[in-house]
């Protein structure tokens, strides 16, 4: 998809790294994360298309619950098999132009899920603090708007990242510290001026990320507001637990990433693996547990798959009777 000017860069590849210091045991930690590739693919699938083909689950919440799910979908079809191929076949190299294209298509999703989350937020505070309103402030028009918007914005700020790394150079070394192409590791490898690079990497974190933390956060400084209004102690109660789903998508999204950042900058000096472990976390757990709290948490979402699974098994034990 993005094609590199190779004349002034040593390397033709970039080597991708497993586990550090667990080499020996790549085989045993695959089985874990083989078990969570297939439980990401079957939830994020099975949400989507429960959504899909039930008429009655085509409101704001359960859509932008379908977009989360496709976030993940994508996220995990971007890691994952990179990191099975390690384990299993100790596979390694990836070309600059494929590295470049797993880099942006990693960090649109992780943009884009940031930006459904703080959607998310926003339906919750209205759903709780205007629930006469509900339907007439968020109608389909104004959450394909939003859609959009949040499509739109990610493909502005992701499109630039791997243009710019075309320029640059590629000489002192071509293993990347993680097991798939982000920006910040992939940068750290160039033996050429990336000042442009790092200000616009930064600028993109802040301006994405950074802002819809903030703005969650807001939301959720206005949903308290308006839940210690309520009279009544089960009102109180009934309305916080509408954003218990979504505070775990926010903590399972956010809480490694800052982690994570935090260390870098602060913390004492750990070993590699750990920092491995935490980046995983943060771009392999949500799109395994997100469809998993989601399920639990929310009883339409899954009274229709139940429902969805019963009368597709009725309907295949009547086909086997018939015959």
């Amino acid at each position: 998809m993005f094609s590199v000017n190779n004349t002034c860069s040593i390397f033709s590849t970039f080597l991708v790294t497993g586990i550090p210091g667990l080499e020996a045991l790549h085989i045993w930690i695959s089985i874990p994360f083989c078990a969570m590739f297939f439980s990401t693919l079957v939830g994020n699938v099975t949400i989507m298309m429960v959504i899909w083909r039930e008429q009655t689950l085509h409101v704001p919440m359960y859509l932008f619950l379908a977009m989360l799910a496709a976030s993940d979908l994508g996220l995990s079809l971007f890691t994952f098999p990179t990191m099975l191929r390690i384990f299993w076949l100790d596979a390694r190299e990836l070309t600059l132009s494929a590295c470049f294209t797993q880099m942006f298509f990693i960090h649109t999703f992780q943009d884009f899920e940031s930006a459904v989350i703080l959607a998310m937020a926003f339906d919750s505070y209205v759903a709780i603090s205007r629930p006469l309103h509900y339907s007439s402030i968020l109608t389909n028009s104004i959450i394909a708007r939003i859609g959009l918007a949040i499509f739109v914005r990610t493909l502005t700020v992701q499109a630039p990242p791997p243009i710019l790394l075309r320029r640059l150079c590629f000489c002192h070394s071509n293993v990347l510290s993680h097991s798939y192409c982000l920006h910040p590791d992939i940068i750290k490898l160039s033996c050429s001026n990336n000042r442009i690079n790092n200000i616009f990497g930064l600028f993109v974190v802040l301006s994405t990320m950074g802002l819809d933390f903030l703005f969650i956060l807001l939301s959720y400084v206005l949903i308290l507001n308006t839940v210690l209004s309520i009279a009544f102690h089960g009102g109180r109660l009934k309305a916080l637990n509408t954003c218990i789903s979504h505070l775990c998508a926010v903590v399972l999204f956010f809480t490694p990433m800052i982690c994570l950042s935090m260390l870098h900058r602060f913390g004492p000096r750990l070993p590699s693996h750990i920092y491995v472990l935490m980046a995983n976390m943060h771009f392999l757990i949500p799109p395994v547990m997100n469809p998993i709290v989601y399920v639990v948490k929310t009883k339409q979402i899954r009274d229709k798959i139940l429902k969805l699974f019963i009368k597709k098994g009725t309907g295949e034990s009547q086909v086997a009777f018939i015959s």
